[in-house]
Formats: C-alpha cells, sequence, structure tokens
C-alpha cells in the first residue's frame, strides 16, 4: 500500500518557486541559528543542488531539453538570480558552489529560441555592479567572478562593464595579495578585452589614453613577475587581433610603449622576452614609423641586433625565426630620418 502514496516528484518550474521562495525566507529571516532557519537553509541546499542536477544531469541521466527550458523560463520570469545573488554569502560552501554552476549554466539555456538570460541581465545590469564588487570580499571573490565571466558572454553585460567606471578597478583587483583571486580577477579582465570584437575595439578607441596608461604603469611596469607575465601576453592577443587595427597602429607609434617594451625584452624570464617580442615586432614592422621611434631603434641598434642573436624559442618554432628575421633586417636597414 506503501507505494500509492508516493509523492509525485516535482517539475522543474515548482523546483524554482519553491527555491524563490526558500530565497525569500533566508533575505528576510533574522541570522540567528535557530532550527527553523537551519532546516530552511538545508532545504534550500537540497533545491539548488536539484536545480543544477537538471541542468546539469548526474552520473544516471543526461539533462532533458524540456526540462532545462522550462526551468530556465521559470527562473527568469521573478528575480530568483537577484535573490540568489544577494542571498549568496549566506549559504554555505557546497550550496554557493552549486548555485555559481546554475547561474553559469542558465546564461547558455535557451528558450524559444531565444538566451532569455540577455534580456533579464539587461533590464537588472545593476546586478553586475554587484558581482564585480564581490573581487573585495574575499569569501565570495571567486563564486562571483565565475559568475561574472558568464553574464559577459553577453555581449551588452560586456558592454556595460567595460563602459563603467568597474574597469578601472580590475587594476587593482589583478594585484590583490590573494593569488587565487588575482588570478580569477585576471582571467575576466581578459574575457572582457577579448570576447566580443567590435565592442572591445570601440571601447579602447574611446578609452585608449587612460586605458594604456594604466595598463602600462600598473600592470607591464609591475614589480610582481606574473602581473607582468600575464600582462604583456594579453597585451599582444590585444594589439594582434585584426578588430584592434587602429588601436595597434596608435600604441606601435609611441616612444614611451616602445622604451616599456625594450625593457621587457631585456627580462630575465624567457617567456616575458618571447611575449615582448611579439609585440615589440609591430613596432619594427610598421612602415610608417614616428621619426622618434627610428632615433630610438637605431640608438639601440647594436644592443638589439646582439640580443636577438641569440634569442630562442625553447622548441622549434619556424614562423618565431621568420618574424625574428624580419624584424632583424628591419632594423638593419634603418636609416636616420630628418625631423
Amino acid at each position: 500500500m506503501k507505494g500509492l502514496f508516493k509523492s509525485k516528484p516535482r517539475t522543474p518550474a515548482e523546483v524554482v518557486r519553491q527555491t524563490r521562495d526558500l530565497l525569500l525566507y533566508v533575505q528576510r529571516a533574522p541570522d540567528t541559528r535557530e532550527s527553523k532557519r537551519e532546516e530552511k537553509m538545508l532545504e534550500l541546499g537540497k533545491n539548488i543542488r536539484e536545480l543544477k542536477s537538471i541542468l546539469y544531469g548526474n552520473s544516471e541521466s543526461e539533462p532533458v531539453a524540456e526540462a532545462c527550458a522550462k526551468l530556465t523560463d521559470e527562473f527568469f520570469k521573478e528575480n530568483t538570480l537577484r535573490l540568489l545573488i544577494s542571498c549568496l554569502p549566506k549559504l554555505n560552501l557546497e550550496a554557493r558552489k552549486d548555485a555559481t554552476q546554475v547561474v553559469a549554466n542558465l546564461q547558455r539555456q535557451q528558450v524559444r529560441s531565444r538566451l532569455i538570460a540577455s534580456d533579464y541581465l539587461e533590464a537588472n545590469i545593476d546586478l553586475m555592479d554587484i558581482l564585480i564588487a564581490g573581487y573585495e570580499n574575499t569569501d565570495m571573490a571567486l563564486h562571483y567572478g565565475a559568475m561574472l565571466r558568464e553574464c559577459i558572454r553577453h555581449q551588452s553585460v560586456a558592454r556595460y562593464v567595460l563602459e563603467s567606471q568597474h574597469m578601472k578597478k580590475f587594476f587593482d583587483y589583478i594585484q590583490l595579495p590573494n593569488f587565487d583571486i588575482a588570478a580569477d580577477a585576471a582571467a575576466t579582465f581578459k574575457e572582457l578585452l577579448t570576447r566580443h570584437k567590435s565592442t572591445v575595439a570601440e571601447f579602447l578607441s574611446k578609452n585608449y589614453d587612460w586605458f594604456f596608461a594604466e595598463y602600462n604603469s600598473k600592470l607591464l611596469e609591475s614589480s610582481n613577475y606574473i602581473t607582468r607575465r600575464q600582462a604583456i601576453k594579453l597585451l599582444g592577443d590585444i594589439l594582434l587581433d585584426r578588430s584592434n587595427s587602429a588601436v595597434m597602429t596608435r600604441y606601435v607609434s609611441s616612444r614611451d610603449n616602445l622604451r616599456i617594451l625594450m625593457n621587457l625584452l631585456r627580462e630575465t624570464s624567457k617567456s616575458i622576452q618571447i611575449e615582448a617580442f611579439h609585440v615589440f615586432k609591430l613596432f619594427a614592422a610598421n612602415q610608417n614609423k614616428p621619426t622618434d621611434i627610428i632615433g630610438i631603434l637605431i640608438a639601440n641598434r647594436s644592443k638589439l641586433l646582439r640580443l636577438f642573436a641569440d634569442f630562442k624559442t625553447d622548441k622549434e618554432d619556424q614562423e618565431f625565426e621568420a618574424d625574428k628575421a624580419q624584424v632583424v633586417r628591419e632594423i638593419a636597414s634603418l636609416e636616420p630620418r630628418e625631423p
């Protein structure tokens, strides 16, 4: 007889609604340790785990597209995402990890051929302010950072972050003393500057002066080896991207930028030297070099040619050797130009 009275499983939409009710309770309930609150927190943890199981599947079954769509539809009907983000600090570590994965997955779910997460975030863009400020909270930084990277998959969200005052904060977050948080901030910074090509090109053109002043002084000239190494690698990725050709032309026309690159070429770290070379070759290859750039290259010609004579990658790399030979030819053939 027992089997007749089994409760039927909840639908994905019901799981979302019950999660929302529990989040509202947690948001309202005082931060005391009474047994009812403990019970509700346990129930909330189970609900979030169930949401994750529906979206990702489990050891026994793959996710079902229809269930995922119904879950996503219900999730963005009300303010469940806002509630989840604001209640995250009150959850235990496991529930935070599960919630982070749920938010990440929801950014990719299509409902009626639309990424409805993108529409929701456009209407609730201030949530990005909360996620970015999370880098200042040691307990929340990695969870909010992972959510933030998934949200900026949407171009409109990435544009908001790029154009906000928050961009300036990343130069400090990347240098936070906590290595894991600094690395997470660097990963988000890289994503912002490489994912949406046209938006990035527009941002860099509009904000060239302050952005590269900060980039040079805080990252490329940082006293931290890892910061310098990541920064020179990312700079190469940005400048060598075809969509940033106008920004690249401007960057390689600056004597201050050339001075920084030449200092990085002299680093003892092989990996920094190699990444610096990939940017330096753009200065050498520029067919419209300003007079002062030509003057600096000629003044340092013998040192540069000596440096490149012994310059090798750890593995044989034909493309690198060809680039190096071209740079050597360019520098060797330079003639002084009248100012």
